[in-house]
């Protein structure tokens, strides 16, 4: 039975596809719940409209933002964190990291949501990154993590503990 969805469906679609499914998933799920319509003459032309609209809006985007995915291909971004003895971070690199730092590279601001991340990055070394502009525009970016130089902190030697211990005693 073919469907027209009026919203993404994890592992079935995006909005305004047509899909085959078999009929007891239309009757029972999709359409009770408004995820899809039946599949009529005029479901498929208006989504046939849709989607011609969608990618005329999407192609426009891309090149108004082609100059901006220039700015952004292959830039090279240094972080430097904290890091334990396996190179393992104490914190992470998130994608708003990464976009507070390239938007102050390229000179335009850019929204964290852009950032393609899995998950945080959480280990020195390198790795590339996909900023999602529009349709098909992803430039990568590379991302360099680098150990923090951190001096190691001394404990007070004892003679500092006793001295203020006894300046302490005499107030």
């Amino acid at each position: 039975m073919k469907v027209v969805l009026r919203q993404d469906v994890p592992k079935l679609g995006e909005a305004g596809t047509v899909q085959n499914v078999s009929g007891g998933y239309a009757r029972n799920y999709l359409v009770p719940n408004g995820l899809a319509v039946y599949a009529t003459e005029g479901e498929l032309k208006m989504a046939a409209h849709n989607l011609a609209v969608k990618d005329r809006k999407i192609a426009r985007q891309e090149d108004q933002l082609r100059s901006l995915a220039e700015k952004i291909e292959g830039q090279s971004l240094v972080f430097t964190a904290r890091a334990g003895e396996a190179g393992r971070l104490f914190g992470s690199i998130t994608a708003g990291d990464v976009a507070q730092q390239l938007s102050e590279k390229i000179g335009e601001e850019l929204d964290r949501r852009k950032i393609v991340l899995d998950e945080p990055l959480r280990s020195l070394g390198t790795s590339r990154v996909a900023v999602h502009l529009v349709g098909r525009l992803r430039p990568e970016v590379t991302i360099t993590i680098s150990r923090e130089d951190v001096p190691e902190e001394t404990a007070p030697a004892e003679s500092e503990v006793t001295a203020e211990a006894d300046v302490e005693s005499e107030v």
